[in-house]
């Protein structure tokens, strides 16, 4: 599918460069950003939708995947996806192809790692299409007026898997797999280990960093060798949860997910999980878009506005478990919860949260520490 885009591109390109030449037209003042362009009454709105690895994958790929879906329809709403896209300048042959070919007007190149430089370049150069990244970058003094950025408070969650992943735990040791230490990770790592410790303080969480979103033999080896030293139960921060919550459930130790709902591969280890709902974010951008309303360029919300989740308890969840996750939701829920209050220290012994702050708060996307209680550093391979 890929190589045929790419030959229908160049023959298109081609055709409008092989005919008589015309006199150039004379320069003019680059204009600001101009909105994507209504399609006309018969005419749908085409939108692209791009994933780093296969859409089926019971990870970050399957969940924008199924807001694509929830979308799809829509009235007037075509979708296009394009799977296995690497973080590269394929991504950028992808997204031109989606424009020139299909007549997209509105693209979501949902992984993180699409954002710089090729989200920019390409969305300079189309002014008239709508990039909507996932991640959370948007910078509005340097970036282009046609991007748009989306991400959720899924540390909520986390915190709330930390709950039950302690209450499940005998050995109060838990362990957390996941690819590198940027904010969004550390993040959800540090709200996992403060709901954990919230209901046993000495409990301890190992975390080992892969290197990467997707290494499937590494994140095997990470979640056997974890196991063998007494950890009891096991989550993550990689695409595809996949294996490790496979290998948990071959190994008789508790789970915790990510993304979306691994339950169907450990009926009897799958304790919960953090998911997206990414099909709220998708059906608010396109009802905008439709109705000619400005997007916004930086979009955020967590299980209060529906952009997160988590999973149904699992069989192995006990009713005191329950009880305990779903008091502090229902605070979450009002608004009323602080989850990096003041006084957290780091596993260094040093204060980082002098102060409560809020979720919203700009500080918690540029953390760069484990908080006391993790085992481990933020180098990878750590």
């Amino acid at each position: 599918m890929k190589a045929l885009r790419s030959c229908l591109l160049m023959l298109a390109l081609c055709a409008t460069g092989c005919g008589k030449s015309e006199p150039a037209a004379a320069p003019t003042e680059p204009s600001a950003p101009a909105a994507p362009e209504a399609p006309a009454a018969d005419k749908p709105l085409t939108v692209g939708f791009i994933y780093v690895g296969p859409r089926d994958d019971f990870g970050y790929n399957q969940a924008h995947a199924e807001g694509a879906k929830a979308i799809a329809s829509t009235p007037g709403i075509k979708i296009l996806e394009e799977e296995k896209v690497p973080e590269t300048m394929d991504v950028q042959k992808t997204m031109e192809s989606m424009i020139n070919l299909d007549g997209a007007t509105v693209l979501f190149p949902t992984s993180f790692g699409y954002f710089d430089p090729h989200i920019l370049k390409v969305a300079e150069k189309y002014p008239n299409v709508t990039f909507l990244h996932c991640g959370g970058l948007y910078d509005a003094s340097k970036h282009p007026k046609n991007v748009g950025s989306y991400f959720g408070y899924i540390d909520e969650a986390e915190y709330l898997n930390g709950i039950v992943a302690a209450h499940a735990s005998k050995s109060k040791k838990l362990g957390f797999i996941a690819a590198k230490p940027i904010p969004q990770v550390l993040r959800n790592i540090n709200a996992f280990t403060l709901g954990a410790r919230s209901v046993k303080p000495e409990i301890t969480v190992t975390a080992v960093f892969t290197g990467d979103w997707s290494l499937p033999v590494k994140e095997a080896d990470a979640a056997n060798s974890l196991i063998d030293q007494g950890i009891d139960v096991l989550t993550m921060h990689v695409d595809s949860p996949k294996v490790i919550v496979q290998t948990a459930e071959k190994r008789g130790v508790y789970s915790v997910g990510y993304h979306t709902s691994q339950a169907s591969l450990a009926p009897k280890g799958y304790l919960t999980g953090a998911q997206w709902n990414w099909s709220k974010v998708y059906e608010a951008y396109i009802k905008n878009i439709k109705d000619k309303t400005p997007h916004e360029n930086l979009v955020r919300g967590g299980l209060s506005a529906g952009f997160v989740t988590t999973s149904p308890y699992g069989a192995a969840v006990t009713e005191e478990a329950k009880a305990a996750a779903e008091k502090v939701k229902a605070e979450m829920m009002a608004g009323t919860f602080v989850i990096f209050k003041g006084g957290i220290k780091d596993n260094k012994g040093n204060v980082v949260v002098p102060a409560d702050q809020k979720q919203t708060d700009p500080v918690l996307e540029s953390m760069g520490y484990l908080v006391e209680g993790v085992i481990g550093s933020t180098g990878t391979g750590s």
